[in-house]
C-alpha cells in the first residue's frame, strides 16, 4: 500500500516538473524584420519581370533584407504552400476554401492581398496577317472547334495561365496536337518568333519590357486586339493595357495577389507592405500592369502673370 502511495506521489510530482518545464520553453526567435533578414518565398513564375522589379528595388532600399524568390509554377508553388515549405507566396488566384482549411490546421493564419492586374495577351509572328481575335474564336480554338491547323502555345502544364485557359474555354484537358505547352514564358514568345503561323498566349509582363536574353525575339511579334462578343461594345476590339485593365474592357485578364501565411510582424509583412504600397504600386504602373491602388500624383499649378 505504502510503495503504491509513493508511486501516485512520484507521478504527480512528474507531471508538475513537465508542465512547469513547457511553460519555461521560450518561443521560437525570429531575426527578421519589416526590413532586415532572411525570407524564401514562392512566386508564380508567369510574372517573374514583375517580381525582380519589385525585389530590386525593397532590397536597394533595405539592404539588409534578404527575400529569395523560388519561381513556380502555380500547382507546384501552391503545394509548397500547403506543406508548410513556404508560407508566403505570389500567386495568380486566391487560395480555395479546402487550401485555406489545410492552412489553418497547420495554425498557419492566411492574409491574401491582391496587388495587381495582369493582362493575357494573344501573339502572332510580325509576318502574319493577323491584327485581332474575339472571345469566342480563341474558345473555339482552345475546343478544337475551329478549322486550323496553325500551333497554339502557352507556358508549361502546371502553370496558372493553362489553368486560366482551362476555365475560360470549359475545357478539362487540351487534346488537340496542334494546341500543347512549352517549358515557358520566354520560349512561347520565342517560338512565335519563328513561326509565322503560331499563335501565341502569354502574360502580359513578358512582352512590356522583356529582358535582353529574349529581347529580339520578343520585337518580332505582336499583340492582338480582342472582342468580346457577350460584352456591352460586342464589337469593339481592344488590346491590353493599363486603361483597356482599368475600364475592364481588356476582357482576358486576372489579378496577382499576395498570399501571407507568415503569422507575424517580420520580413514577409514588410514585403507585402511594400508591393501594396505607394513604391510597390509605381512600380506595377511603370511595368505596364494595372496597380491594385493607383498612385496619386501631385500637380503643381502655377498661375505667373507675363
Amino acid at each position: 500500500m505504502r510503495s503504491n502511495l509513493i508511486l501516485i506521489l512520484f507521478g504527480a510530482v512528474f507531471l508538475l516538473a513537465l508542465n512547469a518545464c513547457r511553460r519555461a520553453t521560450p518561443a521560437k526567435n525570429y531575426n527578421d524584420t519589416y526590413t532586415s533578414g532572411s525570407l524564401k518565398f514562392v512566386s508564380d513564375d508567369s510574372f517573374e519581370p514583375i517580381v525582380d522589379q519589385e525585389l530590386y528595388v525593397f532590397k536597394n532600399d533595405n539592404p539588409e533584407a534578404n527575400p529569395t524568390p523560388i519561381y513556380k509554377a502555380e500547382n507546384d508553388a501552391v503545394k509548397l504552400l500547403l506543406a508548410d515549405s513556404v508560407r508566403f507566396a505570389l500567386l495568380s488566384r486566391d487560395l480555395t476554401t479546402e487550401e485555406k482549411n489545410v492552412l489553418t490546421q497547420h495554425n498557419l493564419p492566411t492574409v491574401t492581398t491582391k496587388f495587381a492586374s495582369d493582362a493575357i495577351a494573344i501573339i502572332v509572328n510580325q509576318a502574319s496577317a493577323d491584327t485581332a481575335t474575339s472571345v469566342d474564336e480563341i474558345k473555339r480554338m482552345l475546343r478544337g472547334e475551329a478549322k486550323t491547323d496553325r500551333d497554339i502555345v502557352f507556358d508549361n502544364p502546371n502553370s496558372s495561365l493553362v489553368r486560366y485557359l482551362k476555365d475560360f474555354s470549359s475545357q478539362s484537358e487540351f487534346k488537340r496536337k496542334n494546341i500543347y505547352a512549352l517549358k515557358s514564358n520566354k520560349e512561347v514568345i520565342e517560338y512565335v518568333s519563328k513561326n509565322p503561323g503560331a499563335i501565341g498566349i502569354t502574360g502580359f509582363s513578358w512582352l512590356d519590357d522583356p529582358d535582353a536574353d529574349y529581347a529580339d525575339a520578343a520585337k518580332k511579334v505582336r499583340t492582338l486586339a480582342v472582342k468580346d462578343e457577350n460584352s456591352k461594345t460586342p464589337n469593339q476590339y481592344y488590346k491590353p493595357s493599363q486603361t483597356t485593365l482599368f475600364l475592364k474592357q481588356y476582357p482576358l485578364q486576372r489579378s496577382l495577389y499576395v498570399v501571407n501565411c507568415t503569422g507575424r510582424k517580420g520580413l514577409g509583412m514588410g514585403l507585402e507592405l511594400f508591393i501594396a504600397g505607394d513604391k510597390g504600386q509605381r512600380i506595377i504602373l511603370r511595368s505596364g500592369l494595372l496597380p491594385a491602388i493607383l498612385p496619386e500624383r501631385e500637380i503643381s499649378i502655377h498661375n505667373n502673370k507675363l
